[in-house]
């Protein structure tokens, strides 16, 4: 009478897979790699490369030099949230061939898309403005840091405005990297420069977290589009999105800088900043490349593998931030703040490891 629950025992024994070694398991993701390496050409991985690399260069490269124009005499907020969009036209060099020698067509501009183009611009010159601020009064490798809890904004905001999930891997991160940021307020007597006031400094804390937080909501915004305004997620409509928002956000600071006269200062700036006029110029044009070099990698990252890949390279990013910053500006780096760093970079393994499986899903249908 028993006979069903034998047979179905049996079954079981049959089909349940014994637990893996540790060996098995690395020789199963070398043979993941190996296939995954060849399903496509070898201009795909070097563009992969060219984009990593494009992130992990370019983004701390431009941090430093927003850090380097106060700390050697500029005085512009405006100015150098001007340089963060001053290179919109970058972008064009690639999409408008695209139109001529692929199948490309522009996107038709509706009403709709129009105006959320020119609110997501708006909300961009804002936020460049908010990161202008804390890159004024904080060293590069706390402004960095701080900079990170844009993943804890992003997963709230996209939870509430596009209904991303959120599992418990996700919280985690959440609250690791609530705690490194905590760990910094603490410390903040030990990495605060003589000529920065505590006012300064907690302004500069202040208005990190809130540009974290105003980009958390540009991610989530700008996936609402994608969702409701446009069809499909081809990569020169990523472009169109980026050139059309960095265009509109260019115009907002813009004014801002032409309303608070400070192109008319830059002459001044310019005699007065350490290394002279021409290292002023260079920095002014080098953060235009290199910002927007930034934005263009991860934007091709994203299209080209996953968010999963993405977050890796952001989380490698931060504590490339903050090394450079020590090597190269003389940051001081505290016991906390390597702390931090260090428990930053848990909280983004934490947040890799809870997108993974929607992100490895949506990246293997991805195609070049």
């Amino acid at each position: 009478m028993h006979q069903p629950l034998l047979e179905l025992g049996e079954r079981m024994e049959e089909t349940e897979a014994p637990p893996k070694s540790l060996n098995d398991k690395i020789t199963a993701y070398k043979n993941m790699v190996v296939e995954a390496y060849k399903s496509k050409p070898i201009s795909y991985w070097i563009l992969l490369l060219v984009s990593s690399l494009g992130m992990l260069i370019a983004f701390p490269a431009s941090s430093l030099l927003s850090r380097l124009y106060f700390s050697n005499g500029g005085k512009s907020k405006w100015i150098i949230s001007w340089v963060s969009v001053a290179g919109w036209p970058i972008p064009l060099v690639i999409l408008l061939p695209m139109y001529f020698f692929s199948n490309a067509s522009p996107t038709p501009l509706t009403l709709n898309l129009t105006l959320s183009y020119i609110g997501l611009g708006f909300l961009s010159a804002a936020d460049n403005l908010m990161y202008a601020y804390a890159y004024a009064y904080l060293p590069a490798s706390t402004a960095s840091l701080l900079a990170s809890t844009v993943l804890i904004f992003s997963a709230i905001f996209g939870y509430l405005i596009v209904n991303n999930k959120i599992n418990l891997s996700t919280i985690n991160a959440i609250v690791v990297i609530t705690a490194a940021m905590i760990i910094i307020a603490l410390d903040s007597d030990s990495d605060r420069f003589s000529y920065i006031t505590d006012t300064q400094y907690a302004l500069g804390f202040m208005w990190d977290i809130f540009g974290s937080a105003l980009h958390g909501l540009i991610f989530a915004l700008s996936e609402l589009v994608f969702i409701k305004l446009l069809q499909g997620r081809a990569f020169h409509v990523v472009l169109e999105q980026q050139v059309a928002v960095s265009f509109f956000a260019f115009v907002f600071t813009t004014i801002g800088v032409v309303v608070n006269n400070d192109f008319h200062g830059m002459s001044s700036e310019a005699k007065s900043f350490i290394g002279g006029a021409s290292t002023y110029y260079m920095v002014i044009i080098w953060g235009v490349v290199t910002f927007q070099l930034g934005v263009l990698g991860s934007t091709a990252v994203l299209y080209l593998s996953s968010t999963v890949l993405a977050g890796v390279l952001n989380s490698i990013r931060v504590p490339l931030t903050s090394i450079a910053a020590v090597i190269l500006m003389h940051d001081p780096m505290s016991g906390f703040k390597i702390l931090s760093l260090i428990v930053t970079f848990w909280g983004f393994t934490c947040y890799i490891y809870a997108s993974y499986p929607v992100s490895h899903v949506s990246s293997s249908s991805s195609s070049f």
